[in-house]
């Protein structure tokens, strides 16, 4: 079998799995996809996604599928999670979809992973393999050789690592561990019916104080409301399980507003997610195989961009894929030297926001609730960074 007719391989089969394999069918590859579970899913609740984002649904032909089960906001606000006063909204209404492109809209994850998998479940050059935990990765003369845990080896031409936050891949370029922020989540959906009468429906709101928040939005269009309870653990004890309680949620969070206590009754309490991520590094190819996604730059929940940067990635992987051709070395370093920074800049804001927004010090609450009032619902300076990147190759790079 000649190079040129080995296949991509992709490791893992989340968001930016299946995103990764369909943006290197889109430039002709055949790719195969190797997902660890049994079957292919996303656990989790809700997810938003930006119109950074949902350019990229777009272009891989989604768009409208993933509409019948989104909702689309009006606005984004953030309110004091004790007084309950508004502190300032961002509209999402025309204007923000007209500079934009496209609308913001909230869902659940599982129903956007579901609607990548079956289009890359149609797509002729993408194969799809459950119950695989790639152990080694190696590149020699006849390609990379994957290996797993069975010892079974696969061949392809190059290698996507887009397995997660614990990604097995990302050893190959980073001697680094996932950092703990401290910070669980608890993380559900109730049935509208239980909540409707105080639920804002038309709002994604993030309740926020001291070391704590509550982002609260309908999904499935409307059907069920999303809710995530999030707080810093003063009892954190490394590789344990005993600190960031339901218990503790409680006692953190009394004399909250009443919305908030309401939602906090709702909570499944079952599964805490303590909240990593990873600093940014300043490579993640070598030769024929790359990272994206988490396993690439693992970031804090508080932009709400995680899915979002996995999902660019992909766009400009396929670009890049695109240009280069069967070089799929030199795309993957071109594709590296755009998105590294992005998501670098990305990962680093992500934590400054998370101090804004759980800001304890009596001076930092005061200055930052007086800078959020003075904030206009139209005023998009703030945020253009983060939803304008339209980030498309002009010219073929030199091949250095």
């Amino acid at each position: 079998m000649g190079k040129a007719e080995k296949e991509m391989l992709v490791i893992g089969g989340g968001i930016g799995g299946i995103a990764a394999a369909l943006a290197a069918a889109e430039a002709g590859h055949k790719t195969k996809v190797f997902e660890q579970a049994p079957q292919f899913g996303e656990i989790g609740a809700g997810i938003q996604m930006g119109p950074n984002a949902m350019a990229v649904l777009d272009r891989f032909g989604v768009a409208d599928e993933i509409s019948k089960y989104a909702v689309f906001p009006q606005r984004l606000v953030l309110k004091d999670v004790y007084t309950g006063k508004e502190l300032a909204a961002l509209d999402l209404g025309d204007e923000f979809k007209e500079k934009y492109g496209f609308p913001y809209i909230v869902l659940h994850r599982s129903d956007l992973h579901r609607v990548l998998l079956e289009a890359a479940e149609k797509n002729p050059l993408i194969s799809l393999v459950n119950g695989q935990i790639i152990e080694t990765v190696e590149e020699d003369e006849t390609g990379i050789i994957l290996t797993n845990q069975e010892g079974e080896q696969f061949t392809g031409k190059a290698v996507i690592g887009a397995d997660g936050l614990w990604s097995k891949t990302r050893k190959y370029f980073a001697d680094d561990e996932a950092i703990c922020s401290h910070y669980v989540a608890y993380r559900g959906t109730v049935p509208i019916e239980e909540i409707s009468n105080n639920a804002n429906m038309d709002d994604v709101i993030m309740w926020i104080g001291p070391h704590l928040h509550v982002v609260q939005y309908p999904v499935r269009k409307g059907e069920l409301y999303n809710q995530v309870v999030v707080f810093k653990s003063q009892n954190y004890k490394p590789h344990s399980d005993d600190w960031g309680t339901p218990e503790e949620m409680d006692q953190v969070f009394k004399g909250c507003h009443p919305l908030v206590e309401n939602a906090l009754s709702f909570i499944q309490r079952q599964i805490r997610w303590p909240m990593y991520d990873r600093l940014p590094i300043d490579n993640w190819t070598k030769g024929n195989f790359t990272l994206l996604g988490d396993a690439a730059h693992p970031m804090l929940q508080y932009l709400a961009q995680g899915g979002c940067q996995a999902l660019e990635d992909a766009s400009y992987l396929a670009d890049m894929l695109e240009l280069y051709g069967e070089n799929t070395e030199q795309a993957f370093l071109a594709y590296q030297e755009e998105r590294l920074p992005r998501t670098a800049k990305v990962q680093t804001s992500a934590r400054t926001w998370g101090g804004i927004i759980h800001a304890v010090n009596p001076v930092s609450i005061l200055l930052r609730n007086t800078l959020l009032e003075n904030i206009e619902a139209k005023e998009f300076e703030m945020i253009d960074w983060l939803y304008g990147y339209r980030k498309l190759p002009a010219k073929k790079l030199s091949t250095k």
